[in-house]
């Protein structure tokens, strides 16, 4: 019996996993901070960053969100891709495996497996033949600082449809790093930044399965 393409696509994405292809762990610590103090923040972030002269850099993406439910699966497979509104740049197609280390006290940040890939425009038909629908989609526009290893996003989100209508009247912020697996020691520096953006934002783990 042939196997169908999204069971294949299934396949080819758990061997890649289980084979370390990409072996890749996203690092993550969220927060939020209301609109009327964001400039304080940005001006915190200015001063503790690299590239202080040079200052933030600017970004703003669409993205979608697909999902494919698969027999014998308790949870869909989920895939994101994003686009820059503001760069041309190609498409980007990012896989998300399931948080790890909420309930652990040791654990400063919350971890999952990540693979990114540079793709085509195409990639939103192809996701579509698979059989993967849409879940949700938004655009996402701020401000991106470094600091070393570190990633930190300040970022408004807008309704797709409606681009100056926003979710909420809040900015979210990420600290996240992407390393090879085992670099446990990432997740202590981070936690040692975030103290320094408080009482601004508390950065945390979040469960993102409370927000369902």
């Amino acid at each position: 019996m042939t196997q169908q393409p999204s069971l294949r696509a299934m396949d080819s994405l758990n061997d890649a996993i289980t084979a370390k292809i990409v072996p890749m762990q996203e690092y993550l610590l969220q927060g939020s901070i209301m609109d009327t103090s964001v400039e304080n923040l940005l001006h915190r972030l200015r001063g503790l960053c690299d590239n202080v002269e040079s200052g933030y850099e600017q970004f703003s993406d669409y993205e979608v969100c697909f999902s494919l439910r698969l027999p014998n699966q308790t949870a869909p497979l989920a895939l994101r891709v994003r686009r820059a509104l503001d760069q041309d740049v190609p498409y980007q197609l990012r896989y998300l495996g399931q948080p790890e280390g909420q309930a652990d006290r040791n654990r400063p940040t919350l971890v999952r497996s990540c693979i990114d890939i540079a793709c085509t425009a195409s990639i939103v038909e192809f996701l579509n033949e698979l059989g993967f629908r849409v879940e949700f989609e938004y655009r996402i526009a701020g401000y991106m600082f470094r600091k070393g290893r570190m990633k930190i996003t300040v970022a408004k989100i807008f309704k797709p449809n409606t681009p100056a209508e926003t979710i909420s009247q809040s900015y979210l912020v990420e600290l996240s790093v992407l390393a090879p697996s085992g670099q446990e020691a990432i997740a202590e520096d981070m936690r040692q930044f975030a103290e320094q953006l408080k009482p601004l934002v508390q950065l945390e783990k979040i469960d993102h399965k409370r927000l369902m």
